[in-house]
């Protein structure tokens, strides 16, 4: 027990820090932050929920104020503003994808790795994002569709970062990867 919750709190304090990457924020309010990255290897590499619960954790820890993410932001309010939806995702995103890690075991890491990224730490989030972002701009869906393409490159390179750790891992630390051994 004591363990899982030393690896909920440490994949939850690597996806704050790697808010320290320098972010870039756009004019709808969302930032391209590194912090997508924490969440997919959470799911990829702790399992579906311990993953899961590291993202909940980090967003328990926001919503009380502590400014833990990108640019130093943390409190209630971001969960109504544009990045709400996305934050809102990080939880099920990383869940979803150390579900796909645990069903498909047999599948070779990287390409595990690199679905479960894309599947969960991908298209879980931007649904929940895009719906967040619906529902506070003044724009249509089909607009804010389009406004969300802009992540897809950086979020690809993200996933395929994340599919090579966790194929380095079931090389060299195969006991590391808590989604491939239970």
């Amino acid at each position: 027990m004591e363990r899982n919750i030393a690896y909920i709190a440490l994949f939850a304090a690597l996806t704050a820090a790697l808010g320290f990457i320098p972010i870039i924020t756009l004019a709808f309010g969302v930032p391209i932050t590194a912090q997508t990255l924490g969440v997919m290897l959470g799911g990829c590499i702790l399992g579906s929920w311990r993953g899961g619960l590291a993202s909940l954790l980090l967003i328990v820890l926001i919503a009380l104020g502590v400014p833990l993410l990108a640019g130093g932001r943390g409190g209630l309010g971001l969960f109504f503003s544009p990045s709400g939806g996305f934050l809102i995702g990080w939880p099920i995103g990383a869940y979803v994808c150390g579900l796909i890690m645990e069903r498909f075991n047999g599948i070779h890491p990287f390409a595990i790795g690199l679905i479960a990224s894309v599947i969960g730490g991908i298209l879980v989030v931007y649904m929940a994002g895009v719906m967040g972002m619906f529902l506070t701009l003044e724009q249509t869906f089909i607009e804010i569709i389009y406004l969300v393409m802009v992540f897809i490159p950086g979020d690809l390179f993200k996933a395929v970062v994340s599919g090579l750790i966790v194929m380095l891992l079931c090389k060299y630390r195969p006991e590391s990867v808590l989604s491939r051994n239970g």
